[in-house]
């Protein structure tokens, strides 16, 4: 199972982390798929910056998210447009299954 979860790096108390897709079953630091993003949460207010296409293409995939990764995604928005596109889909095959089943009256 792919999973979306923080990496870290940086020096010792500075810390920043990569926002990476993995296999569920590789270590904390170990190899990943493919970063998407960073987390630093040292400034105040923290930084965060995720390529927005990259995290909705796997999370449509299936890959799941940490807790942490999903609050981070969340303050980004992009759990949002998720949402949103999950509900236009449903929408579209809702009008879709009406057109077909209207022809066949």
């Amino acid at each position: 199972m792919v999973k979306l979860r923080l990496r870290r790096m940086g020096a010792n108390d500075q810390p920043f982390y990569r926002i990476v897709a993995v296999d569920s079953r590789q270590s904390r630091d170990g190899k990943y798929i493919e970063s998407i993003g960073w987390y630093d949460p040292k400034p105040d207010p923290s930084k965060i910056q995720i390529e927005k296409d990259r995290a909705l293409y796997w999370l449509g995939v299936g890959a799941q998210p940490s807790d942490t990764v999903r609050s981070l995604l969340r303050k980004a928005g992009i759990l949002q447009i998720r949402h949103e596109q999950k509900i236009e889909s449903r929408q579209a095959a809702e009008n879709q299954q009406e057109v077909t089943n209207e022809g066949t009256d």
